[in-house]
């Protein structure tokens, strides 16, 4: 429903019962003659273009349209040139360019960047962050990057110039420098966006640890960190975001100069010259400002402000719990963190040397006084966040949802700055968007003629995004989403670039899905797809399949066979057209014929199978089925552990990963022509791949010049012979072709593989919630003009640490969470809490930790029981009645062996006896021991 106000000329709408604003009955009429007032205007014509603007347009006349999908690995930013080719950066270093008028992808440059960790257990997230282009780029073809350099501790911005689809890498001239602590995670922000004037904006994050430290008595716990204690400065934001000496945890804002030098505009937060102050500062207080954008007609400044993990507050010590924020500053200002978060809600001092709570901060006058601090520590007055939001409901923005969360800016709309046929209707002129990377929704945002805050609605509801990492407008209007896909620090099917197009007259049919019921197969390879598609319309469709090869073909039922008898990668996508011409394109589904994927499975063949238990052997079989060969090569068998924190989390590693990309390129390279003029390590009428390595071991554009040398071919270097060029070669195959080239000049490239039979013993001193990924990959050798494939799999073991998810099923009990830690409340009568699908093979004894902040008058007794609350009781557990000064205590629970090998629903019974006192505490991680 829609409401208009006349005096004040604003609107204003309710979604599925939930009134932003609305009105009285009595006064209906009168609002209703005001919004008819409103649209006719002074001459009382009805205006019909006005009247209609006053309303969202239906959301199934947008249209999500893949450009390219499943070919990125790690997207970060992209920007949208002049002509609508547009440049992607990747974490790991690749610059890629969609070509509108092929489209088709390709790599146009690499940096070598700092993207591992050489630390166990540390994701890094730094590497090529981002991207932007000159607002004269058609006349200097000027982009400028942000990354993190291998061979030093910065982030750097860089300018470079871009021709002939490369990115020249001898133009880059060094802009600026953020010093970086290396070696830790998290937080580099990293977006760069111009604003009016030709001002560059970019953002830089606090480069601090959210995570508590290990063996620190007195921790985070999801709070502003502020441990400033020697030696412990990545956990001190203050000496970033509360720097005003330091640029990280900040947004910059510069004028660039021809020669890449830069001035400082005026209205910046500190003048030129001002002691223990970086004149570059725009807006500071930041945490991960990853995405940024600018008005660009007043100049406002808004970005996304990833939060803290705080679930409650807890006002008397720390201070609030977590939030997100979408900010803006139509000025420089200070906004906060990490004394304060949200609506300046303030943290407390706190001292980590005692444990001790101070005073809450002050946003009026904010004080850092931190050790780590350089620069000056009184600061500018807080300013509160423009939109807020916890993990909970929100009861200030209901509908940004619930769960996790990952704020995100988009632009600032006008209709008047792009061609009418192409652009967006009216109604979202001047409307800021904004979007979250987790929870999935796009919201558009209208503002007040100031600038203030007026209502939020949903935008592209109807449309599914797959972690939106980037949102751009072309000079069409049209918006263009980067997508990260949904797995983390891996390569998803399911990233990819996207445009949304509108349409105002008939709708096009709507693809819900487009399936393969195979992606590999030797010749002729058969493969049937099918679509699910529906017209709003409702009218008759048609299919028109494309299999890659050059061909189509149409049909009148959502399915299509086809076979293929030329070996190679092929893309099938279909157009799903209605009886006046409109039509839909599904996304692009991948297979490869001439050749079928080995097929690896991963057998656990003995131990629990439920968690890993430290020092307990874990024993494992690989086993590899390959159609092309009866006998397997364990050389092309890559086995590996990894041990990740988070059980949902657990679904990359890393590490496997590399090792599997370097056999499957040399597996690669012996399937393709490359054997015919390379060997390893022998010359042919070509070098060895091993001379090549070292030739370009240091060399840091050598993955940039080698692909480029495979895909376009050349002579001259190594001799006369030439090397024919491979432009239809896969991306992701020239990757892994490269990548084990240059590894053959580094024998450290990667860990060596574990057997395909054998035990894995856990290490002791893991986290909780530590899970163990045994993965395993196999790549064959291809052959008879076919390439070779890679066949993976992999199980996980959850620890034997583990806390509640609050799905469990309880009685009695009721759950809460502090600290971002759930757990289980004791009842004062009886109760239990239950646990489902646990094996008990090799378990004789389990840890319950309990927790309280006033000590319990009594003990604490538990029964463990089978299948149900009054099933075979097993064991009973007790916690002694505690010291007044602990705070926790361990419910020690041993029982009799179960070796059925079956999996158990177990049920944690609580039966106080008679006369016993108040049993006041909690249960928070539950551990199974071997003993």
């Amino acid at each position: 429903s829609w409401y208009h106000d006349y005096d004040g000329g604003r609107s204003f709408y309710t979604e599925l019962g939930h009134v932003d604003e609305c009105y009285t009955d009595e006064n209906y009429l009168k609002h209703l003659l005001g919004g008819i007032q409103y649209a006719m205007g002074d001459n009382n014509e009805l205006n019909y273009g006005k009247a209609k603007a006053q309303y969202p347009p239906d959301e199934d006349r947008f249209t999500k349209t893949p450009l390219v999908q499943g070919e990125f690995f790690e997207p970060t930013e992209m920007t949208v040139l002049p002509n609508l080719d547009i440049m992607i950066v990747q974490r790991r270093g690749e610059i890629l360019l969609y070509k509108n008028e092929t489209k088709q992808i390709k790599q146009v440059g690499y940096l070598n960047v700092y993207w591992k960790a050489n630390v166990p257990n540390v994701n890094a997230e730094e590497g090529l962050m981002g991207l932007a282009k000159d607002p004269n780029f058609e006349k200097n073809n000027w982009v400028y990057m942000y990354y993190s350099p291998s061979d030093s501790s910065v982030n750097r911005l860089s300018r470079f110039t871009f021709r002939n689809d490369t990115i020249d890498l001898s133009t880059e001239k060094t802009v600026l420098e953020v010093k970086s602590q290396r070696e830790i995670c998290c937080h580099t922000g990293g977006s760069i966006a111009f604003g009016p004037g030709n001002l560059l904006y970019f953002s830089a994050g606090d480069n601090s640890t959210p995570f508590d430290e290990g063996g620190a008595k007195y921790v985070n716990s999801g709070f502003g960190p502020m441990n400033d204690l020697p030696g412990h400065q990545q956990y001190d934001a203050r000496r970033s975001s509360s720097n005003t000496n330091d640029l990280r945890g900040k947004i910059m804002r510069i004028k660039i100069n021809d020669d890449a030098t830069y001035e400082i505009p005026d209205g910046n937060l500190f003048p030129k010259g001002t002691d223990k102050t970086r004149p570059e500062i725009f807006v500071m207080g930041n945490r991960n400002p990853y995405r940024i954008s600018v008005d660009q007609k007043n100049n406002n400044l808004y970005w996304g402000e990833v939060g803290p993990d705080a679930s409650n507050d807890s006002l008397d010590t720390r201070g609030p719990r977590g939030y997100d924020e979408v900010n803006q500053a139509r000025k420089a200002g200070y906004f906060g963190w990490p004394l304060f978060v949200g609506n300046n809600y303030a943290y407390r001092q706190f001292d980590y040397a005692t444990g001790k709570s101070g005073p809450a901060f002050d946003p009026a006058k904010p004080i850092n006084d931190s050790r780590n601090n350089t620069g000056l520590q009184e600061l500018p007055p807080a300013q509160p966040a423009f939109i807020w939001y916890p993990y909970a409901a929100s009861n200030d923005f209901p509908q940004v949802s619930t769960g996790g969360r990952n704020a995100m800016a988009g632009p600032v709309y006008y209709t008047d700055m792009f061609p009418k046929e192409t652009r967006l209707p009216d109604y979202y002129n001047g409307k800021l968007i904004i979007y979250d990377w987790i929870r999935g929704w796009i919201k558009a945002v209208t503002l007040m003629p100031n600038g203030d805050f007026d209502k939020m609605e949903p935008f592209l509801s109807t449309i599914k995004v797959s972690s939106l990492i980037d949102m751009e407008l072309g000079p069409d209007g049209k918006l263009y989403f980067l997508e990260y896909g949904s797995g983390w620090f891996s390569k998803n099917a399911d990233a990819g670039l996207f445009r949304i197009d509108y349409n105002s007259g008939n709708r096009a049919p709507k693809i819900t899905s487009m399936n393969v019921d195979k992606t590999s197969g030797v010749l002729p390879f058969a493969v049937k797809a099918t679509v699910e598609a529906s017209d709003p319309e409702k009218d008759e469709i048609t299919y028109t399949w494309d299999f890659g090869d050059g061909k189509t073909k149409e049909t009148t039922t959502p399915e299509a066979d086809f076979s293929y008898t030329t070996p190679g990668d092929y893309k099938i996508s279909v157009e799903v057209k209605d009886k006046n011409g409109a039509s839909s394109k599904s996304n692009a589904v991948s297979v490869y014929a001439g050749n079928e994927e080995p097929i690896v499975t991963i057998q656990q063949t003995g131990g629990n199978r439920s968690f890993y238990m430290p020092g307990k052997a874990v024993p494992y079989s690989v086993a590899v089925k390959d159609n092309d060969t009866a006998k397997i090569d364990n050389a092309n068998l890559y086995v590996s552990v990894e041990y990740m924190q988070g059980f949902d989390k657990a679904g990359s590693t890393m590490g496997h990963q590399q090792g599997q990309a370097l056999l499957s390129g040399k597996s690669l390279t012996q399937s393709l022509d490359c054997k015919t003029c390379h060997k390893e390590a022998e010359k042919s009428i070509g070098p060895a791949f091993k001379l090549v390595a070292e030739k370009y071991q240091k060399d840091p554009n050598a993955r940039t010049y080698l692909s480029d040398k495979i895909v376009k071919g050349g002579k001259g270097v190594w001799g006369e012979v030439a090397m024919a060029p491979h432009a239809s070669i896969a991306q992701n195959d020239l990757q892994e072709i490269v990548s084990w080239i240059l590894s053959l000049g580094n024998k450290e490239a990667v860990k060596k593989s574990l057997l395909a039979t054998g035990n894995i013993i856990p290490p002791a001193g893991q986290k909780p919630n530590t899970a163990l990924v045994l993965s395993a990959s196999y790549t064959d050798k291809g052959g008879n003009n076919s390439k070779a494939l890679t066949g993976s799999n992999s199980i996980v073991l959850r620890s034997n640490q583990f806390g509640f998810s609050g799905k469990e099923e309880i009685k009695g009990f009721t759950t809460g969470r502090f600290n971002g830690v759930r757990f289980m409340i004791l009842p004062q009568a009886e109760g239990w809490f239950a646990l489902d699908s646990i094996d008990l093979s090799g378990v004789r004894s389990i840890n319950l930790k309990a927790g309280w902040q006033t000590a319990p008058t009594s003990g604490i007794e538990l029964e463990l029981r089978l299948d149900a609350p009054d099933g075979k009781l097993i064991g009973t557990g007790t916690m002694p009645v505690p010291k007044k000064e602990d705070k926790s205590g361990i419910v020690y629970l041993p029982f009799e062996a179960v070796t059925d090998g079956r999996f158990h629903k177990l049920y944690f019974v609580y039966k106080p006896k008679p006369g016993r006192g108040t049993v006041s505490g909690a249960i928070s991680t539950v551990e199974f021991n071997a003993k």
